[in-house]
C-alpha cells in the first residue's frame, strides 16, 4: 500500500560580515526528531563545493563562506532530494523552511551511498494476533504503514513482566500501590480503530480495568472512600477462584472543592503539529476551561526549542482571554521539555492556594529531546515539588513517536494521574464527566496489602499493577510514594486465587531446615488492609477489615465486567496466564455485565472485543 508521510526540516542560516557562516538544524516535523546522518551539499555558482553530515542531534555548518549565490542540497535515505537556491550577503540573515517528501514503499530500495534504508515485512508472528518487529529500535505494530517497520516510529513502552503465582504460607503477603491511570485503554483503543493490534507492553491491564466505572457504593463514615469484596469463579481458569477488591472514592460536588491554579504545560514542539495532537490538545483544553469557576485560575506555559509563558495566572471567569491564548499556539522547535517543567513549576508556586488544588497539567506526546531530558532528572524534579504541594497530570497524545514509558514514570512521581487522548470525546471524558476525579484528589499515597490466610488460599496472584508492586515493609513507611484517588474515582484490582485443596503445585521450594510454617486456626480467608493521607497531610491512616470465607454474597455486573477487561487484556497480551480465556467468552462475559452503560463506554468495550477477535482471525 503506498503511503505518503511529509516531513518538514527547518535550517536557520547566518551570515557575518566578510567570512560568513553558514549553519542549521535539521529536524523532522512530523514527529519532532532531529534527522541526523542527513548529507548536505552546499554549491557556489562557480564551482565551489563543499559537503557536511548531519550530527546526533541533526546539526550541521559551514564555515568562512564567501558572500554570493549558492545552492543548498539535503539528501537522506527514503526521502526525495531537495534543493533550494540561497544568496549570501554580508549583512543579512537568512532564514529557509525544507520539506523533504518520503518515497513511496515501492520506491525505496537499497542504497550504497546511505547507511540503511527502510525494508518492508519485517514482522515475525509470535502469536496470530499480533507482529513483533525484528531488531532494536524499529517501531512497534501500529505504525502508519500496514505491518512495515519504519525507522520514524519511535513509540516506546516499558516492558511488563506479568506477575506470577505466589505460594501462601511462604509469601502471604501482597503490597502495592493504587493506580486510577487510565491511559493504557485509551492508547489500545486507538490501536484496534487503526485496525491493528496492539503491542504487548501497551497493554497495562489495571488500567484497562479502571477506565470504567463501577456500581461501588459512595463511603459513609470517616474515611474518603469506600471498599467491596466479591469472591467469584475465575471465568479463564474453572479451577480457580477470582477475587475483586473495589475500592470508591467520594464524590465531591464543585461547589465543596477548593478554588484550582492551574498551569497548562503544553509541547508545541515541531513533533506536535498533526492534527492528532496539537490541534486536538488545544480543543481538549478549551473544553476543560469551559468548565472552570470564577475561583479557579490558569496559566499557560509552553516549550519548544524553549520555554516561555503564553499566559499569566488568570482568573477563570475570564474564558475569552485563555482560550485566545490558546487558539495562537502553534508547533515548531525541538522539545525542550525540562525547561518547560521548571518554568511551570516556578509559576505553579507563585500562584500557590493554600489548601487549595495546585496542578500542573502536562499535554505532549512525551518526546523530550532537548534539555534536562533524563528520566531521572525530570522524576527527582518532579518529586520536589510534589512534596511541597503541587502536583501533575499528564496527557499523551498523537502515534509515530509516542513516549508512553517517560509519561507514566513522570506521572507515578507527580501525584497525578496520567490519561491518553485519543479523541475528543475522550477528553469529554476527562474534562466534563470526570473533571474533579482528574483534578482533585481526595486521598494520596494509597496502598493496599493483603494477607491471604493459607487454610484457604494456596497461591494467588494480582492480576496487572505490574509497574505499581510495593515491598511488604513499604506499606508501613509514610515516606514511600504510592498512587492517588480523586473525587469519584473507583480503583479495582483482581486476585486469581488457587484454592488450598488443589493439587496444583504453586512456587515448590524445599522443606526449611531452622522453622515450621504454623497455620493459624481461622474462619478468615483474607486481612486487607489499607493506607492513604490526607492531601495536605503526611501521616498515614489505616484501615484494617479482617474477612471472613463466608462473607461473599452473589457476584455481581461490577466482577463480571472486571473480569472480562481482564480476560480481553490477557488475550491481547498472549499471557501465559490466559488459561481458557477466548474472544467469544469475553465478549459473552461483557455483555451480561453492559448494565444501564450511561455514557456508552460499555458498548464501545464490547465494539473493541469484537475488533480484536477479527483481527486475529
Amino acid at each position: 500500500m503506498k503511503r505518503a508521510v511529509f516531513f518538514f526540516a527547518a535550517v536557520i542560516l547566518t551570515a557575518t560580515t566578510y567570512s560568513a557562516k553558514l549553519c542549521g538544524v535539521v529536524y523532522d516535523k512530523q514527529n519532532g526528531n532531529t534527522i541526523s546522518k542527513a548529507k548536505v551539499l552546499l554549491v557556489k555558482t562557480l564551482g565551489v563545493k563543499s559537503t557536511t553530515i548531519t550530527d546526533a542531534k541533526g546539526y550541521f555548518d559551514f564555515v568562512s563562506l564567501e558572500n554570493g549565490e549558492y545552492f543548498l542540497r539535503i539528501e537522506k535515505a527514503g526521502y526525495e532530494v531537495y534543493e533550494k537556491k540561497i544568496h549570501l550577503t554580508g549583512d543579512k540573515e537568512i532564514k529557509v523552511e525544507l520539506i523533504l517528501k518520503a518515497k513511496p514503499l515501492e520506491d525505496i530500495v537499497v542504497n550504497q551511498d546511505y547507511e540503511a534504508v527502510e525494508s518492508t515485512a519485517l514482522f515475525n508472528t509470535k502469536s496470530s494476533c499480533y507482529g513483533e518487529p525484528v531488531g532494536a529500535g524499529i517501531g512497534y505494530a501500529g505504525n502508519s504503514y500496514d505491518n512495515v517497520a519504519t525507522d520514524w516510529n519511535t513509540e516506546s513502552y516499558d516492558f511488563i513482566d506479568e506477575n506470577n503465582f505466589k505460594n501462601t504460607l511462604s509469601d502471604p503477603l501482597s503490597t502495592f500501590s493504587v493506580d486510577v491511570d487510565r491511559a493504557a485503554y485509551a492508547n489500545i483503543r486507538r490501536f484496534l480503530n487503526q485496525n491493528t493490534m496492539p503491542y504487548p507492553d501497551v497493554v497495562r491491564v489495571e488500567e484497562m480495568i479502571n477506565y470504567f466505572d463501577y456500581d461501588y457504593p459512595q463511603p459513609d463514615g470517616n474515611h474518603p472512600f469506600s471498599t467491596s469484596l466479591e469472591l467469584g469463579v475465575c471465568p479463564w481458569t474453572k479451577d480457580h477462584k477470582l477475587l475483586l477488591v473495589g475500592i470508591q472514592g467520594e464524590k465531591m460536588e464543585s461547589e465543596n472543592i477548593s478554588p484550582a491554579n492551574l498551569v497548562f504545560l503544553i509541547d508545541v514542539s515541531g513533533s506536535m503539529n498533526s492534527s492528532n495532537k496539537l490541534p486536538l490538545l488545544k480543543q481538549s483544553f478549551k473544553i476543560l476551561v469551559d468548565q472552570l469557576r470564577s475561583e479557579d485560575r490558569v496559566a499557560i506555559v509552553v516549550y519548544a526549542g524553549a520555554a516561555g509563558c503564553v499566559l499569566e495566572s488568570t482568573p477563570g471567569s475570564e474564558k475569552a482571554k485563555i482560550l485566545a491564548a490558546l487558539d495562537l499556539l502553534e508547533a515548531g522547535g525541538s522539545t525542550a521539555g525540562g525547561a518547560g517543567i521548571k518554568l511551570a513549576y516556578k509559576i505553579a508556586k507563585e500562584n500557590f492556594i493554600k489548601n487549595g488544588n495546585n496542578r500542573v497539567i502536562l499535554a505532549s506526546d512525551g518526546d523530550f529531546n532537548v534539555g534536562e531530558s533524563s528520566d531521572a532528572a525530570m522524576e527527582r524534579l518532579i518529586e520536589e515539588k510534589r512534596n511541597e504541594g503541587v502536583f501533575l497530570t499528564i496527557l499523551g497524545f498523537g502515534m509515530g513517536n509516542y513516549k508512553d514509558s517517560k509519561m507514566e514514570k513522570l506521572s507515578n512521581k507527580g501525584n497525578g494521574n496520567y490519561a491518553y487522548i485519543d479523541n475528543i470525546l475522550e477528553a469529554k471524558k476527562m474534562f466534563v464527566d470526570e473533571l474533579w476525579g482528574t483534578l482533585y484528589t481526595i486521598a494520596k499515597d494509597v496502598k493496599i496489602q493483603i494477607e491471604f490466610n493459607p487454610a484457604y488460599v494456596k497461591g494467588y496472584r494480582l492480576v496487572g499493577y505490574e509497574n505499581r508492586l510495593l515491598n511488604k515493609e513499604d506499606f508501613n513507611d509514610d515516606t514511600k510514594d504510592a498512587g492517588e484517588i480523586g473525587s469519584g474515582h473507583s480503583v479495582t484490582a483482581l486476585y486469581e486465587i488457587i484454592p488450598a485443596d488443589s493439587d496444583e503445585t504453586v512456587g515448590d521450594v524445599d522443606e526449611l531446615n531452622y522453622q515450621k510454617l504454623n497455620i493459624k486456626k481461622s474462619n478468615d480467608l483474607m486481612t486487607l488492609k489499607l493506607r492513604y493521607k490526607h492531601p495536605d497531610e503526611d501521616t498515614s491512616s489505616l484501615i484494617e477489615n479482617k474477612i471472613g470465607i463466608s462473607s461473599f454474597g452473589k457476584i455481581s455486573d461490577n466482577f463480571n465486567l472486571a473480569a472480562s477487561i481482564a480476560q480481553f487484556g490477557m488475550l491481547l497480551r498472549d499471557s501465559e496466564f490466559k488459561g481458557d480465556a477466548s474472544y467469544e467468552s469475553t465478549l459473552a462475559l461483557a455483555k451480561s455485565a453492559k448494565g444501564k452503560d450511561e455514557f456508552g463506554y460499555r458498548n464501545e468495550y464490547i465494539t473493541l472485543i469484537e475488533k480484536a477477535a477479527l483481527l486475529c482471525k
